[in-house]
């Protein structure tokens, strides 16, 4: 197992397939889900800035099978936005989320940011537990079409400071 935090070519596919896979599956997310993911995710990268961004990919034998960002660009104001989380499902309950929030944390709290948080919406409870283990609450829940169809929407923020 290595966890890099380096960009290379292919790293927009290898992140988009696991999302794509994952929620195709799970979800029944098809083409609009996963053009949103590969759009937001270039252009993520287009601004990426090491001062204030910072992105993990857990790989196993050089494949990616995990995957955590932290989008800096509205720190000051907002906080930092915890993005494009996943763990390919083979790897899931191993302790890799783990692994993957404490070092984005830990980057957050370096960086000094004050609040960190993430959208995603009801029904994903694992990933939900593992939020609040390390201490997020739902600050925030609406209905929203923004992932290609109506769910519950959920806001989850961390006070670091």
């Amino acid at each position: 197992m290595d966890i890099s935090d380096r960009y290379f070519p292919g790293i927009i596919g290898d992140i988009t397939k696991l999302h794509a896979d994952y929620y195709s599956k799970n979800w029944n997310f098809r083409l609009f889900f996963e053009a949103k993911v590969a759009t937001e995710l270039s252009e993520f990268l287009n601004r990426f800035d090491k001062n204030r961004d910072c992105i993990w990919l857990l790989q196993i034998n050089e494949k990616v099978v995990g995957s955590i960002i932290i989008d800096g660009i509205k720190s000051k104001e907002l906080g930092a936005r915890l993005r494009w989380f996943i763990i390919d499902s083979d790897y899931q309950g191993k302790g890799n989320g783990n692994l993957l929030m404490e070092k984005a944390i830990i980057f957050c709290k370096e960086k000094n940011y004050e609040r960190l948080y993430l959208l995603t919406f009801e029904g994903l409870d694992a990933a939900r537990h593992l939020y609040e283990k390390h201490g997020f609450k739902i600050s925030k829940e609406c209905e929203n079409t923004q992932w290609g169809k109506n769910l519950k929407e959920q806001m989850f923020e961390l006070f670091l400071y």
